[in-house]
Parts: C-alpha cells; sequence; structure tokens
C-alpha cells in the first residue's frame, strides 16, 4: 500500500526531486531508499515476523509494487504527466536502487538468522 503512497507522491513532486537540481535527486537518491527500508523493517518487526522468514515477507511486501512500477515505468507518460519522458531513467533508477536496498537487507537478515541456527 505504501507503494502507491510514494508513487502518488512522485507524482506530485516528482519534477522538483528529478527536474530541478542533480544535488536535490542525489539527496533523495540516498535517503529514500533508507527511509522505505525503515519502514519496512518497521513493518516486519510490528508484526513479529521471525527474521528467518524476513526475505520472503519482504519480497511479498515489494513484488506488487515492482509490477506496478513496471507498468508505470511502460507508460510514463501517460501515468506521470507531470514528469518529462526524459526522466523514466532516473525515476527507474531511483526504484532500482529502493528495492535493491530493502530486499538485501532483508537477505542478509535471513542468512544471518539462519547462520545461527546451524
Amino acid at each position: 500500500m505504501f507503494w502507491i503512497a510514494g508513487t502518488l507522491w512522485y507524482q506530485k513532486r516528482g519534477p522538483l526531486v528529478f527536474e530541478t537540481t542533480a544535488i536535490r535527486y542525489w539527496i533523495n537518491f540516498a535517503l529514500t531508499p533508507l527511509v522505505t527500508s525503515a519502514i519496512c523493517i518497521f513493518l516486519l518487526r510490528w508484526r513479529r515476523i521471525p527474521a528467518p522468514e524476513w526475505a520472503s515477507a519482504m519480497l511479498l511486501i515489494a513484488i506488487p509494487g515492482m509490477v506496478g512500477e513496471a507498468v508505470l515505468l511502460s507508460h510514463f507518460e501517460a501515468l506521470m504527466p507531470s514528469m518529462r519522458e526524459a526522466s523514466a531513467g532516473k525515476y527507474g533508477a531511483f526504484l532500482f536502487a529502493t528495492y535493491a536496498l530493502v530486499l538485501s537487507f532483508a537477505e542478509i537478515v535471513t542468512l544471518r538468522a539462519c547462520l545461527k541456527t546451524f
């Protein structure tokens, strides 16, 4: 659900992030994956998901967003009318970094938890 909220936020605020200054883009590029990871970690802890199951749980959180973003990127100009079509690459890189950090962190937690059980 929060992937939809994030997409709607970037639909409105995207030009300020992706089409103004490089420093604004890179600050958001660094902070958004960290904030998103923190939200996901909070969700997993709040739901008391055991650490060995974090990778699977995080995939269940991420995959619907990834599918939605794939559709969005394939119709970027129509679905993100406030941004130029040229910003689709920056937006895609932004998404890729966010999903990579979220899923990598969950995988590391899961692997560490599994190694402790052996």
